[in-house]
């Protein structure tokens, strides 16, 4: 199982080290209008062949936290401070030459839109054997027989034909298997999916997650998939980190988020989410309200200003406090487990079927 943890202070847990350690993280951008606190102390484990889904609503920290790890943020604006062991090298304030010799190497991503990553001016082919030619040192004909593998293995009709095409000649499923052929060539132990299926129709959706399953079984990596898809994400993942104003508000296994979720800001994406059970005439329940400012965030809970049951925590708690994410199943909410659990019972399970 992925072990997840949430620490303000708190020493990492014992046992064998996990192969992507995240600590206190905190990334903050400079902008004309302020400081940008994208990221407020985060931290999470993740191990070998397991997946780590982290949902929540554009602007909770999801990306930013993985261009993190792979050092992809302009120094020149960006302050991070904490810790990102990755196999036990330290990825915070490394020299670039030590990022770029693990990018697309040992560390991959694959991007949101595959349109905008892939450049026009080359071949998807060429873009593919670009990072295999660069770690490995083999020629260009090796590379581009390597490309054609790849395309083969991630289902391109016709590889040795398309190989030589433009991105512009790929249709949008196509171009999210090149990216994934790209990402995987040097079969990095670490993979990151960056809402990968965004914007493709649910039979291409479908094909780009078993292809991640099947490649993950094949290379043994770890995989950090971001979505703000929770039905995706149940068939992919095998636990989940809720983000939301920038922290983690919410972790359990797959299991566990998506029939007991304890945390306010959970209930909402799950009662926002159609269901086939469900009566056509039967409305969504939408999180009222809108994602907090990065720039001046809401104290004590970010959540605090959207949630429905803040009359039921005594005092201004929910607005004054951070409420703390303690380790193990959990969840950073005020509420009383008794609380929580009985909301859920009377109010929220009704909605979700």
């Amino acid at each position: 199982m992925t072990t997840l943890t949430q620490t303000e202070g708190t020493p990492a847990p014992t046992g064998a080290d996990p192969f992507l350690s995240v600590r206190d993280l905190y990334v903050r951008f400079s902008t004309e209008d302020g400081i940008v606190k994208a990221v407020d102390g985060l931290s999470f484990d993740l191990e070998r062949g397991k997946t780590l889904g982290i949902v929540g609503e554009s602007g909770s920290g999801k990306s930013v936290t993985n261009l993190s790890v792979l050092g992809l943020h302009n120094p020149q604006s960006t302050e991070i401070r904490g810790e990102i062991v990755l196999d036990g090298q330290e990825l915070t304030g490394a020299p670039e030459k030590t990022l770029e010799g693990l990018r697309g190497n040992k560390m991959a991503m694959i991007f949101q839109d595959p349109l905008t990553a892939l450049s026009p001016y080359y071949t998807v082919g060429r873009q593919i054997a670009e990072p295999f030619i660069k770690h490995t040192g083999v020629s260009r004909r090796e590379g581009r027989l390597r490309a054609i593998e790849m395309l083969t293995k991630v289902g391109i009709p016709q590889p040795k034909l398309r190989v030589d095409d433009y991105p512009h000649q790929f249709s949008g499923g196509m171009r999210q298997r090149a990216m994934i052929a790209m990402a995987l060539i040097c079969n990095p132990s670490l993979l990151i999916a960056d809402e990968p299926t965004t914007a493709l129709d649910v039979t291409v959706q479908a094909q780009i997650l078993d292809l991640l399953k099947d490649l993950q079984q094949e290379f043994g990596s770890a995989i950090i998939f971001i979505t703000h898809d929770l039905g995706v994400i149940a068939n992919m993942a095998d636990d989940i980190l809720v983000m939301y104003g920038g922290r983690a508000i919410e972790r359990g296994s797959v299991k566990e988020i998506l029939t007991t979720p304890q945390h306010p800001y959970t209930w909402g994406l799950l009662s926002s989410m159609p269901r086939l059970s469900s009566d056509i005439d039967v409305p969504l329940h939408p999180i009222p309200g809108t994602p907090p400012s990065l720039l001046n965030p809401p104290s004590g809970c970010p959540f605090h200003p959207r949630c429905a049951f803040t009359d039921k925590v005594d005092g201004n708690r929910c607005s004054g406090e951070r409420p703390a994410l303690p380790a193990g199943r959990s969840a950073a909410c005020h509420l009383t487990a008794e609380q929580k659990q009985s909301i859920f019972i009377e109010s929220i399970q009704p909605r979700l079927g």
